[in-house]
């Protein structure tokens, strides 16, 4: 199959949103922020939407929509006695989202196969370009990544101790929530808006109810999420099925080996 160019291509996207998503995912899931980084990818397709609209690449709007998104949602709570609850906050947000960009999707008379791509992704339709902008995501993303990663463990496990400790945590979790919002453009690219919890959240969920270590957790869910990525588009090339569809049931998998290893563990 490597003898294509759309699968070499098709790998090396993979492999790259593996790699970012793994750290960005695990520390999604350590601060319970998950439900957040769903909410981007709902953002991120209006912005797509948006982009398709006004004659833009998709994944440019994807990207611009995601950081403002994720900027707001990383004000710390700061205005939930004006606005309500986060949660609800978010899924007013996520709703808002998906409405806004299917309006943009019928106003410019979007084939059926740019919206699938859009909710879907379309790995096997990766071009040079788009590996290229993937790429400097992934690079821009793990050196911010890489400056944050300790006051960010720290805040994320001890948020008053940090605070108190003089970490910047308000501007940390901005940072942060904009690292998510290029890792959940990143990950629409190869698992479509709806399913961008299987890499961003499956491999690090893993990871943390087997109570792994902060860096056994952060590489496990790399190596996670790269092998669910290329284990995919394997399964798909050869049962004709989605890449998608692999990739979230492979998850779900793991996820469920993941409780059965953590309650065999506590019968002992």
């Amino acid at each position: 199959m490597l003898h294509y160019e759309f699968m070499r291509h098709a790998f090396a996207a993979s492999a790259l949103v593996a790699v970012l998503a793994g750290p960005v995912g695990w520390f999604l899931v350590l601060r319970g922020q998950a439900f957040a980084g769903h909410a981007l990818s709902h953002v991120g397709f209006a912005g797509a939407a948006a982009a398709l609209w006004l004659g833009m690449p998709p994944l440019a709007g994807m990207i611009i929509a995601a950081l403002l998104g994720g900027v707001a949602m990383g004000q710390e709570g700061r205005h939930a006695p004006l606005f309500g609850s986060r949660d609800t906050m978010i899924g007013l947000v996520l709703a808002a989202s998906l409405g806004l960009g299917l309006f943009c999707l019928q106003r410019v008379n979007a084939p059926g196969g740019a919206t699938t791509a859009l909710l879907f992704g379309d790995v096997l339709g990766v071009d040079d370009r788009t590996l290229w902008a993937l790429g400097a995501i992934t690079v821009v993303s793990l050196t911010v990544l890489a400056v944050i990663c300790r006051p960010l463990l720290f805040a994320s496990l001890d948020r008053d101790a940090a605070q108190a400790a003089g970490v910047p945590v308000s501007g940390i979790a901005m940072m942060f929530m904009g690292v998510t919002a290029l890792g959940v453009a990143a990950c629409t690219e190869v698992t479509g808006v709806l399913l961008t919890f299987s890499l961003l959240v499956g491999p690090a969920a893993c990871l943390l109810r087997l109570g792994a270590s902060p860096m056994v957790g952060l590489t496990g869910s790399v190596a996670l999420a790269l092998g669910l990525a290329w284990g995919g588009l394997a399964a798909s090339w050869w049962t004709d099925a989605p890449v998608a569809f692999w990739i979230g049931m492979g998850s779900v998998a793991c996820y469920g080996m993941a409780i059965g290893i953590t309650s065999r563990r506590s019968r002992w």
